[in-house]
């Protein structure tokens, strides 16, 4: 269970921290419960088209599109990326993985079962039972030593694990076996009610048992693995990183023999996919990002070169990130000069080549990050709730979904739920929370009042906002003269600020220079421990100032807080999604942020190929991709 982190990366695109997971806090005092609003219509996170195992042919090579060769291939160490993590997926267990309701699942290749203690029942003691067949590379079984160290690594306990943040690990007391080398006992010390998130990936105690070890780089050949491929070459200079079978693997027989990962980036992926070097691409940046080509450039000059020699298996393929991972902002730019705006009319003609490309399916879906307008509450009139709730109901975020998505060729489905996607289980529209639809009525009631249809005023001063918006993406640039036009609408004067992707988080978000600012939160199966710190109430620091951490619209209760962590200890999940979703209205009553839709996914697929396509809340089964009979 990894915090959820805000990245340049995330919203450079609009693609794509947390204290604590599971808790024991006090029961918080409810509040008047407003009506519950109608549920919008839902848009699925996964374009993928299923085929039977039966109807794929044995053998063959995929050609898959990396931003780049990663620096690590431990998800939990700080130079991990979202390639990391697609790369993972295929060599190293995860003894859960989500559905397409972003629920988590046993996964029967690495776990025959998994059971906790009832709620009430202290202490809380999971016993998992793992697949007697499932073994490292080198035919050692997985056992409890592998999730002792794992859990050693990153409890937060020794600061000599170079770690990432990752929240449940902490709540462990101890890791022990059961009664035979596959039964292992895991109890905790508090509750823990999202403990399925723990452990996927799993990585073997030779890479994690001790912080030297940990501290490695995971890169190269010859660590061990447990998946359907093994890891047979690793060539950061060449950009290419190779996958073939396992020939230990116990489960279904992969269908591929090999699948080959090329590092390309984003502005060269068409071009790509067009002279047949890859078979999945994802093209959300591509076509994102477009650029006008230079006036003088020719087509041939403007093309962009294969990072990879093409492979030698004709027809062969490769495939596309998961949908969560969000591409490198500065992915193809060059380090001479920033590269130049990304422009509407560019996007447009870079989408409709990759509609019209021959032989290639372009998946479109809503992938498992939320795009949201998030408000400073420690600036400006935004200090007054009520001018934060009448921003709220001021954004019409049907007509700003509309014209994000649209364009794109998926459907203008707004969200109204800070902590869940659209077809996630326990969704639910709460934004009737945020009072009533009027935005003028509330807005006149906090003392701004509108002159013959300008721009409200209170004691001399002009409603107007800064509206912070990473550079780069015409999704951003959408969006941000949506909201513009209809803030406008209701008086209150706004002012798009661009500023460049590498410096938005530090030099902007973490210290509060906005007032209004655009990005997106992935959305994960762990809701209450991965969420908490964006909403959490900022504290005061050693010399009395504010800190905010990771709630970067610095408004906050105790009874979120409460909230938040009674559902990380919350075993029963209806229970547990009852009290995220009492979370979510208090979070639209104090007027923190607007969510607005589900960023989008893009990915290009070469036909024949099975089992490929925009992942949403999950990653490939790869024993199962292949070229359809």
């Amino acid at each position: 269970m990894r915090v959820r982190q805000l990245t340049a990366a995330a919203v450079a695109l609009l693609l794509a921290a947390g204290l604590g997971g599971c808790s024991d806090d006090p029961e918080p005092a409810r509040g008047p419960e407003p009506a519950p609003a109608p549920a919008a219509p839902t848009v699925g996170t996964g374009d993928v088209r299923p085929v039977d195992r039966d109807d794929v042919q044995d053998g063959g090579v995929l050609r898959w599109a990396l931003d780049g060769v990663p620096a690590t291939l431990n998800v939990y160490q700080r130079g991990a990326n979202a390639d990391s993590a697609l790369l993972a997926h295929a060599l190293y267990p995860s003894l859960f993985r989500p559905d397409e309701r972003g629920r988590l699942v046993p996964d029967p290749d690495y776990l025959v079962g998994a059971e906790s203690t009832p709620p009430g029942q202290q202490p809380q003691v999971v016993t998992y039972r793992l697949n007697p067949h499932a073994v490292w590379s080198d035919g050692t079984p997985l056992s409890a030593a592998d999730l002792a160290a794992q859990q050693a690594a990153l409890s937060g306990r020794d600061p000599a694990y170079q770690s990432t943040r990752a929240v449940g690990y902490d709540a462990v007391e101890a890791i022990t076996q059961g009664t035979d080398p596959h039964e292992v006992k895991v109890t905790f010390r508090r509750p823990c009610g999202e403990w399925r998130a723990l452990f996927g990936p799993l990585y073997p105690a030779a890479e994690t048992g001790g912080a030297t070890a940990f501290n490695r780089a995971l890169t190269g050949t010859g660590h061990l693995s447990a998946g359907p491929y093994s890891l047979t070459r690793y060539d950061t200079d060449g950009g290419r990183v190779t996958l073939e079978r396992n020939p230990l693997w116990w489960g279904d027989v992969a269908k591929t023999d090999r699948i080959d990962f090329l590092a390309t980036p984003p502005e060269g992926r068409l071009d790509a996919l067009d002279q047949d070097r890859l078979d999945v691409a994802a093209l959300t940046a591509a076509v994102d990002r477009a650029v006008p080509p230079a006036p003088t450039a020719s087509a041939s000059a403007a093309a962009v070169p294969p990072a990879a020699p093409p492979s030698s298996t004709a027809g062969a393929s490769a495939l596309a990130a998961p949908s969560a991972a969000p591409p490198s902002p500065t992915a193809g730019a060059s380090a001479a000069a920033a590269p130049p705006a990304a422009a509407p009319e560019a996007a447009a003609l870079t989408l409709r080549r990759a509609e019209s490309l021959r032989g290639i399916t372009l998946h479109r879906a809503a992938a498992a990050s939320l795009t949201q307008l998030t408000l400073n509450a420690d600036r400006g009139p935004l200090t007054d709730p009520e001018v934060r709730r009448a921003v709220g109901r001021a954004v019409d975020r049907r007509r700003i979904a509309e014209a994000a998505l649209g364009p794109l060729g998926l459907p203008g489905v707004p969200l109204g739920s800070h902590l869940l996607a659209g077809d996630q289980e326990g969704y639910r529209d709460d934004s009737g929370a945020a009072g009533p639809a009027d935005a003028a009525q509330l807005l006149d009631r906090a003392g701004w009042k509108r002159p013959a249809g300008g721009t409200r005023t209170k004691d001399g001063k002009e409603l107007a906002l800064t509206l912070l918006v990473p550079a780069g993406s015409v999704t951003t640039q959408r969006t941000a003269d949506a909201l513009t036009a209809d803030l406008a609408e209701t008086g209150i004067a706004v002012k798009p600020r661009t500023v460049p992707a590498e410096s938005f988080v530090q030099a902007h978000l973490a210290v509060g220079d906005f007032d209004l600012a655009l990005f997106s939160w992935p959305a994960g199966p762990s809701p209450a421990a991965e969420q908490r710190a964006a909403y959490a109430k900022p504290r005061p620091d050693a010399e009395g100032a504010l800190a905010s951490g990771g709630n970067y619209g610095r408004s906050g209760t105790e009874e979120i807080d409460r909230l938040f962590d009674r559902a990380a200890a919350e075993l029963d999940p209806a229970a547990r999604l009852d009290l995220l979703q009492e979370a979510d209205v208090r979070i639209w009553q104090l007027g923190h942020s607007v969510p607005l839709y589900q960023r989008p996914d893009l990915v290009a697929v070469r036909t024949g190929l099975a089992g490929v396509g925009a992942w949403g809340f999950g990653w490939p089964r790869f024993q199962d991709l292949g070229w359809r009979l």
